[in-house]
């Protein structure tokens, strides 16, 4: 099996120099030797494993340096070999690349670990070290994806898994390397809901029964149409992965019926000009799918891709999306960055050199902006994972941003002091409040004033990763002096209320008792909520007995560690939006009772907004409320049939819902309307529900319930 495998290597590397290809038998020749007494887990001699990396590295024609270090990348890891070895033997370039892989694999990237800040942030800097580290480390993960059925541990398939789908396949979105994108998002599919990827792929099939050739026949047509008007071009056709499917049910919140573009063809052209004159054949031809058409050509996504994206009503009166691209734009979608050659210091990179590395250097900025793990995990999922926009300013200049951007996004993009004195937008030359969306071709005007400054409430709705950064140190500097404001009405309100005394002496016990240097201490530390004016006040009067109202009377054993909250502080979950782990969430502060906590969307906040010092930006603390059920509601409307109610709790069961209870609101001739409690853990097992009950037929509309 070796000797085929380096037979077909040997065939794959055919675009490389000489000196090159040594490079490549010498470090297959040193691996083979200190691997020598390693199997992998499937029994398979380990060499198989790095000749695997090598072959997928030539499949985007990498360098002779990264198909070497891809044969020796577990080298140092697994076995007595050092760096400064293969240094003395190999040179520098492929050492340094072995290093940056070695350094990764130290660390797991563990979902929902609190090692996982500082481990993805080692990731990311081997990356903007040297591109190939990454384009290597994928190629290792692709391998092994495809052997896990090897690994005996479910829950370290698991792991692995979603490790997988949330980090690596994102990565290979973000370099352009979509083929590896998708075969990574299929893989950890497989493991990750295996349920759901069946019901997918019969779905597909029974469609591909009824209409076997329907590819291949709307391709003859396609061709057909454009070889009337003298184009020649290559035309593909495929099925949509079914984990592509799959996001579109959860994201879009809709059923598989409901979907508009399972079959995806690309028209791939000789020129930029021609990807256009296609364009505009189809829509001649073809009823086109209003708000479906992207020109990436105008304004290419910052990874480099580039072509135009339309979705039609097309042959056989099916909706199909085309993409035209050139063959330059075709090799960039192929190989991402691989395509550009461009591995260098990030400082040497050039404005000229596009946008496609940008986006390392901001996440690397952003990364030395954060204050914590959980700040650094958000920040660079956000910059990695994110899609872009693009909007105009008033002279007509292009900005881009991120998806779900807002004017205040817009305003910091122009300038963190525009940003700063920001007070209105318009929109398309219309008012616009400052929280609403942007879309693809806004034209956004700012209107600022000297007196203004940033506002609390536009951390809730901002997007962009430098823009979060830098409200959160403007509120780190503000919020000291709101917290002893506040924290000094708490704390003279209350004693004045309960009609106990409070002066000078009265402060000095406090201080001693609190071991504080001063009484602005104590209100910074009462003003955040980090100690309760209760607390305070039973130091000084131990005989004081304190009842609180009831509608804040919470049970200290159903407590939740909250981030942002101090242990030990009680809260509640506000009734009106009833938030579950994974929800945004905001706190109430009530002086000396509490924090309620609410959804970011909750219509109650509004009562609020007029006492911005009262409010806490919290979240879930994974780590401690791991095991803590929460109850979310749902509305189902199903078909009254027989079997229908049983359906829907054997899905839920299935994926480890539990139902608490069940109410028939509406009971028809030909449907039912149920509501339906269940205790799930977090958001996204509430959405892994939805999503699994909206594949069943006999569910009409299903939805959550808030309050």
């Amino acid at each position: 099996m070796i000797e085929e495998i380096s037979q077909e290597l040997n065939k794959l590397i055919y675009y490389l120099k000489d000196n090159e290809k040594k490079k490549i038998y010498d470090a297959l020749k040193l691996s083979e030797n200190v691997h020598s007494n390693q199997l992998r887990k499937s029994g398979d001699p380990f060499i198989i494993h790095p000749l695997e990396v090598a072959k997928i590295l030539t499949s985007i024609k990498l360098d002779g340096d990264s198909i070497a270090a891809g044969l020796l990348h577990d080298t140092v890891e697994d076995t007595n070999l050092s760096l400064l070895e293969i240094n003395n033997k190999f040179g520098k370039q492929i050492s340094e690349l072995v290093q940056g892989l070695t350094k990764i694999s130290k660390y797991s990237l563990k979902v929902n670990n609190q090692k996982f800040g500082e481990n993805y942030k080692k990731l990311i800097l081997a990356t903007t070290k040297d591109l190939r580290v990454i384009l290597i480390k994928l190629a290792d993960r692709i391998h092994n994806m495809r052997t896990i059925k090897f690994i005996n541990d479910e829950n370290k398939k698991m792991n692995t898994s979603l490790e997988t789908l949330e980090v690596f396949a994102p990565l290979a979105q973000r370099l352009g390397m979509k083929e590896w994108q998708d075969e990574l998002e299929d893989l950890s599919f497989k493991i990750i809901n295996p349920d759901a990827r069946k019901s997918i792929i019969d779905r597909l099939n029974y469609l591909k029964s009824k209409d076997e050739n329907i590819i291949d026949e709307i391709r003859y047509e396609l061709k057909k149409i454009l070889l009337e008007e003298d184009i020649i071009c290559k035309i593909e056709g495929r099925i949509k992965s079914p984990y592509s499917i799959w996001s579109k049910i959860k994201n879009k919140n809709i059923s598989f019926e409901q979907l508009s573009d399972i079959m995806a063809f690309r028209i791939i052209t000789n020129s930029t000009r021609e990807c256009y004159r296609c364009l505009g054949i189809i829509h001649k031809k073809f009823t086109y799918i209003h708000g479906r058409f992207k020109d990436f050509i105008s304004a290419p996504k910052s990874n480099g891709y580039r072509a135009l994206h339309t979705s039609v009503m097309g042959p056989k009166n099916k909706k199909i999306e085309i993409q035209f691209r050139s063959n330059v734009m075709q090799q960039i979608a192929d190989f991402g960055v691989a395509a550009h050659w461009k591995y260098k210091d990030p400082k040497q990179i050039k404005e000229k050199d596009t946008k496609e590395y940008i986006w390392v250097h901001d996440l690397v900025d952003s990364m030395n902006t954060s204050v914590s793990q959980d700040e650094l995990i958000e920040n660079s999922k956000l910059k990695v994972f994110q899609n872009d926009i693009y909007v105009f300013t008033p002279k007509g200049d292009i900005i881009e941003l991120p998806k779900n951007a807002t004017p205040v996004d817009f305003a910091y993009a122009i300038h963190s002091q525009v940003g700063d004195k920001c007070i209105a937008a318009k929109i398309n030359e219309k008012l616009q409040p400052l929280k609403t969306i942007l879309k693809n071709g806004d034209q956004i005007e700012i209107f600022t004033s000297e007196g203004s400054q940033p506002s609390p409430l536009w951390e809730r709705f901002a997007v962009t990763t430098k823009v979060k950064s830098q409200l959160r140190r403007f509120f780190r500097n503000k919020k000291k002096d709101e917290y002893l404001i506040f924290g000094r009405e708490i704390l003279h309100t209350f004693f004045q209320k309960e009609n106990y005394v409070l002066n000078p002496s009265i402060e000095e016990k406090i201080k001693i008792e609190f071991k504080l240097n001063s009484i602005d201490e104590l209100y910074e530390l009462l003003g955040s909520g980090s100690i309760t004016i209760v607390s305070v006040i039973k130091k000084i009067y131990p005989e004081y007995n304190y009842s609180p109202n009831k509608k804040f009377d919470i049970n200290p054993i159903n407590s939740v560690q909250l981030k942002g909250l101090t242990a030990g502080m009680s809260y509640h979950l506000a009734g009106c939006c009833s938030p579950l782990k994974g929800d945004n969430i905001v706190g109430i502060v009530t002086a000396g009772i509490g924090v309620a906590v609410h959804t970011v969307d909750c219509k109650t906040l509004t009562s609020y907004q007029d006492t911005p010092d009262r409010w806490l930006n919290v979240s879930w603390d994974s780590k401690n409320s791991i095991n803590t059920l929460s109850n979310s509601r749902i509305i189902v409307v199903l078909n009254n049939k027989p079997g229908s109610l049983g359906k829907v709790t054997t899905v839920i069961a299935k994926n480890n819902g539990n139902i608490s209870n069940i109410n028939f609101s509406v009971r028809k001739l030909d449907f039912f309307e149920i509501i339906i409690d269940i205790e799930v853990r977090d958001t996204n097992h509430l959405q892994n529900i939805i999503a699994a009950l909206r594949m069943e037929p006999e569910i009409s509309s299903l939805e959550r319930l808030k309050g």
